[in-house]
This record gives structure tokens, C-alpha cells and sequence, in this order.
């Protein structure tokens, strides 16, 4: 079998309806637009979510709130997250854990759980609960 050879199985292909050929077609006369209003002039084009005059969905709905683009969003841990970790906590050894989706993301911890051991870990943001812990189990915070 050669490239020039190959064709669509018989049947796989429809062929484009041809409309305004005459009754004989079957797709004449009003070529499958109906009779007459707005979708069967020529030139017709309606955009998305026109509703045919009617307020449309999107200006229906309440609006609410406002999204900053410039808002600062962190990871939230907590210290009970850290347990598995040995000497420091750092944003790639996140990465490496599971613990981070992004070595970009930034990251707050947050006092839920108890430390054991000491640990020095790198953060954007501390609570004060968790500062406290860190430092009680004798580590030592840093902020990035």
C-alpha cells in the first residue's frame, strides 16, 4: 500500500449539505433557515449569550465581591506538617515532600501540632503560635 493509495473507509466522510439548490435537494428555497425573523437574513450573526433582547444571564446575576491580582496567596502548613522533616525546612525540600505544587508559592506557617525536635525552617510568614513553638523546641525561624 502506497500514501497515494489511501482513502477514507466509505461512509467515514459525509458530504456538506448544499443548501439553496432547489426543491429537488431538499434544501431549497428557504435553504433550512425557516421562515422569515432575524436568523434568516443574510448577514445574521448573533454573539454568545444572545438572548434575543431579553437581559442576558451574565447581566442578571449578582455581582459580587472583587479579585486583587496583586493579592499575596500562601500555602498555609502546619508545625504537625513538619514532623518528618530532620535539621531544616526549606521550600525545596517542600517541593521534594509533596508538601508545595510550586517552588514560587509562598509559604506561612501556621501553630497547629507540636514540634519534638529542633528545626530550622524558612518561610515567607510565621503565626505567632508557631514562632513560639519553632523556638520552644529549640529551632530556629527564618524568614525569606
Amino acid at each position: 500500500m502506497k500514501m497515494h493509495d489511501l482513502r477514507p473507509i466509505a461512509g467515514a466522510r459525509h458530504k456538506p449539505k448544499r443548501v439553496g439548490r432547489g426543491p429537488g435537494s431538499g434544501h431549497g428555497k428557504t435553504s433550512c433557515r425557516g421562515h422569515k425573523g432575524q436568523k434568516s437574513r443574510s448577514g445574521a450573526k448573533l454573539r454568545p449569550g444572545f438572548e434575543g433582547g431579553q437581559t442576558p444571564l451574565y447581566r442578571r446575576v449578582p455581582k459580587r465581591g472583587f479579585t486583587h491580582i496583586k493579592k499575596e496567596r500562601y500555602r498555609i502548613l502546619n508545625l504537625r506538617d513538619l514532623r518528618e522533616f530532620e535539621g531544616s525546612v526549606t521550600p525545596e525540600e517542600l517541593l521534594k515532600k509533596g508538601l508545595l505544587k510550586d517552588k514560587r508559592e509562598k509559604i506561612k506557617i501556621l501553630g497547629n501540632g507540636n514540634l519534638e525536635k529542633a528545626l530550622i525552617v524558612a518561610a515567607h510568614s510565621f503565626s505567632k503560635e508557631a514562632r513560639n513553638k519553632i523556638e520552644k523546641a529549640g529551632g530556629k525561624v527564618v524568614v525569606i
